[in-house]
């Protein structure tokens, strides 16, 4: 007969390692089901300063494995699946996966969220590398050098403005000629002698040798296409993305209430369907970092406990 489980994690990111953990810990049989490799965005960041107790160099990567090994010494079962349909009707939620069907009194949704790539050649090697897409987690690793923004809406002019902080010269890279930023935050950008703009210009390439080095980039109207280098002084720059994200939660359309592409919970991250949670990116909030989604998972694996005692 198949197990059920008391708790269900979709998704080892820190809000799933998080919530395995507080499971694991209070003695709930819990399953984390990761359908690629745990860490999610973080696992890409080559330095972490801002998580309280990182006092040494400490990259994301080696975060996460502390995470995960913490969650398995409390005795949290794992496996490798993708899930492609969920079934929270009865008391006993269903995930159905590539490899096979899970069952459990609670469900604890980790998925994440996912920046929209620039979506140019080059991009994938060297994020982390002199590309990003969070200008909290990376802005100061570019004191005083040449930063590009890229996007034209509010997160990217707000982050822009953000990024000011640190580096001497910040150039807004938009494809079109005008930003879609609230007026109010467009003023602000403009009064800022900081800020600069590219218009009507996307980025085609990016290249570096370990870190990045240059960047071709297009003018959309012309065509005419040029290259920046990086000024030798510095030997690179920082490249931000911010053109959205990409919320994975398209299997849990139908199931539960989505707002804009994010489950929507309460504080305590419950969902409008009982015994379902959600922790971390992946939920309607207005910041998305580390410490934010190892808290979420926290919340949501305590609040699973108090459900199944009642």
């Amino acid at each position: 007969m198949q197990q059920i489980y008391d708790v269900l994690i979709i998704g080892a990111g820190p809000a799933g390692l998080s919530a395995g953990l507080y499971a694991g810990r209070s003695r709930l049989t819990t399953l984390l089901i990761e359908k690629e490799k745990d860490g999610g965005q973080i696992v890409i960041t080559s330095e972490v300063e801002n998580y309280p107790g990182c006092i040494e160099e400490e990259s994301g990567s080696s975060l996460v494995a502390r995470m995960t090994r913490q969650t398995e010494n409390f005795g949290v079962e794992r496996v490798r699946d993708t899930i492609v349909q969920v079934d929270f009707s009865g008391e006993v939620k269903v995930l159905t996966g590539k490899k096979g069907e899970y069952f459990g009194r609670t469900v604890i949704i980790a998925t994440g969220a996912y920046p929209r790539p620039i979506g140019c050649e080059g991009e994938r090697e060297l994020i982390g590398k002199g590309v990003s897409y969070c200008a909290t987690c990376d802005g100061n690793f570019f004191e005083d050098m040449d930063i590009y923004v890229v996007g034209g809406g509010d997160t990217a002019v707000e982050e822009a403005m953000y990024l000011t902080k640190f580096g001497r010269k910040v150039t807004i890279i938009h494809r079109r000629d005008q930003l879609r930023a609230a007026r109010s935050i467009q003023e602000k950008a403009h009064k800022n002698p900081k800020i600069h703009f590219m218009w009507d210009t996307v980025i085609t390439k990016l290249k570096g040798d370990g870190l990045l080095e240059g960047m071709t980039v297009k003018n959309v109207r012309t065509g005419e296409e040029f290259e920046i280098l990086a000024p030798e002084e510095d030997g690179t720059f920082g490249v931000f993305g911010f053109i959205g994200f990409l919320p994975q939660s398209a299997v849990f359309a139908e199931a539960i209430t989505i707002y804009d592409g994010y489950i929507l919970t309460n504080e305590n991250m419950e969902t409008n369907i009982p015994g379902v949670f959600a922790a971390g990116d992946i939920r309607v909030k207005q910041v998305r970092q580390v410490v934010t989604a190892a808290a979420d998972g926290a919340i949501a694996a305590m609040m699973a406990e108090k459900y199944l005692e009642h």
